[in-house]
């Protein structure tokens, strides 16, 4: 084989396999989210809440529940909208959700947070928050379809 065709050979294996991890709009969708979360607490805060998750044209309600153990004094109401990525299904949302990189956002009271859940989803979400709290703490979220 010479060079051109090595390179040629190269390039179509690197494309195939980017394309590969692509995943496509059966394996993988986003949904929006719209939550409501309470929460309260002093030294382990605890909270709960629902949701609504709008997937493929279906609405999906479901429960917010959750701890977090630091420094938490006060008691707040958060409403969140935003979006759940790399859905492959309505259950897929469901699961422990940790928060994602180092936007420790929502336990230090500020109005964004990016969570991850054991099956790869991702939630971004935004929003208001209403109430006295402050907080720095690490926890988990936990969510359940009705």
């Amino acid at each position: 084989m010479n060079r051109f065709q090595r390179v040629l050979v190269q390039l179509v294996l690197v494309g195939w396999a980017a394309w590969v991890a692509l995943p496509t709009a059966a394996q993988a969708d986003t949904g929006a989210v719209r939550v409501v979360f309470t929460k309260g607490g002093f030294i382990v805060g605890v909270g709960s809440g629902h949701g609504v998750l709008t997937f493929r044209g279906h609405h999906y309600p479901f429960n917010v529940s959750g701890m977090s153990v630091g420094f938490t004094i006060g008691a707040s109401t958060t409403q969140l909208t935003g979006r759940a990525l790399r859905l492959r299904s309505p259950g897929d949302i469901q699961g422990t959700y940790s928060v994602v990189g180092a936007g420790g956002a929502l336990a230090a009271g500020a109005g964004g947070v990016q969570l991850q859940n054991e099956k790869g989803v991702i939630l971004q979400l935004s929003g208001p928050k209403v109430g006295v709290e402050l907080s720095a703490a690490v926890g988990g979220v936990q969510i359940a379809l009705q």
